[in-house]
């Protein structure tokens, strides 16, 4: 059996405690796992001066692989986000956030199986603005080909790898006809090299009034950065929240799994924590590292320990803590293996 160098990183707030449910459950696959643990986020400012310390970047480029609880990013560190920082030095420009209803998680919505590609590293989300005099501010949007070729050209690999039917290119080029023009003709010139994907484009505006009346139409959406950012929260929403919201930063051999909800400091050390968007990016690690049945298993033993309702956090309605919940899964897994 092959074995597996992973860097961990547990972050901030509730971090630690969804990251050790998380190893449970995954310990539970027989994948084998050897754990590289570093420290970033807030907690170690003191320590290291910085939350993002070199080291940490130096690990995640030598395992290629890592998985990360949320960070806290400290006011006036330097970094507008550890998040942000990561996906630019290690140029994950491919953001990946799938979103699948699961049974036993309230949503208003049944049957939701939507994935969010987005892209990571340009865009307004990047940052690039400056004051124009006392009064006024400049925020410069970026769009480029190289940038758009490439998460196009993800995108569909990405669709016809998974057996999905259909990529929908998000887009405001009615209005931003250069920088979203050129997105969506980049999109629609790597569609032709995938006639067996079907394509179209939608108006960003319209296809948040779509996604809210019949998400059941779309499949696979390809985002700039900051609609990306965006829609993938607008679809979580569809199948429950943030709380069971998996995401994956990607780029040339290189990857980072993450979930996309915040530290939630507050509930930090009281075991009440949800795992389940970690649990699900190890899911998605899983895939990664080309262990397909363990990553199979292990979203059916969420699917089933959430259902039944008994061993699932507050926010799920039930009443077992963060560890209980870990371990629940990590029984089922195992139950499920044999």
């Amino acid at each position: 059996m092959a074995e597996h160098r992973v860097t961990c990183i547990p972050g901030d707030g509730i971090g630690p405690e969804i990251m050790a449910a998380t190893k449970v459950a995954l310990a539970a696959t027989g994948v084998r796992i050897v754990w590289i643990d570093m420290e970033a986020g807030a907690d170690v400012m003191d320590k290291y001066g910085t939350p993002l310390p070199q080291r940490v970047i130096d690990s995640i480029r030598d395992t290629r692989v890592a998985i990360k609880g949320p960070i806290t990013t400290p006011i006036g560190s330097g970094f507008r986000s550890v998040n942000v920082a990561l996906r630019k030095e290690l140029d994950l420009y491919a953001n990946l956030r799938p979103a699948v209803s699961i049974p036993g998680v309230k949503s208003r919505f049944e049957g939701v199986d939507l994935v969010v590609v987005r892209e990571n590293t340009e865009d307004l989300y990047a940052g690039v603005e400056h004051m124009v005099g006392k009064d006024a501010a400049e925020s410069i949007k970026i769009i480029t080909r190289y940038g758009s070729e490439r998460i196009a050209r993800f995108a569909f690999e990405y669709a016809r790898r998974e057996g999905r039917r259909k990529v929908t290119a998000v887009h405001k080029a009615n209005i931003m006809k250069l920088s979203d023009g050129l997105f969506l003709d980049v999109a629609r010139g790597m569609a032709a090299n995938y006639p067996d994907i079907e394509f179209e484009d939608r108006i960003v505006d319209n296809m948040c009034m779509q996604l809210v009346q019949k998400p059941e139409l779309y499949d696979v959406l390809l985002c700039p950065n900051l609609y990306g950012d965006i829609l993938s929260d607008l679809c979580a929403g569809l199948v429950g929240g943030l709380g069971v919201a998996p995401g994956a930063n990607i780029g040339e051999g290189i990857a980072v799994f993450e979930p996309v909800h915040g530290s939630a400091p507050k509930y930090a050390g009281l075991d009440k924590a949800d795992p389940t968007a970690l649990i699900l990016s190890a899911v998605l690690m899983l895939g990664h590292l080309g262990e397909t049945e363990a990553a199979q298993v292990l979203f059916e033993a969420v699917r089933q320990v959430i259902g039944e309702g008994e061993h699932v956090t507050y926010d799920l309605g039930g009443r077992a803590g963060t560890a209980e919940m870990g371990r629940a899964v990590a029984e089922r897994v195992e139950r499920l293996r044999k």
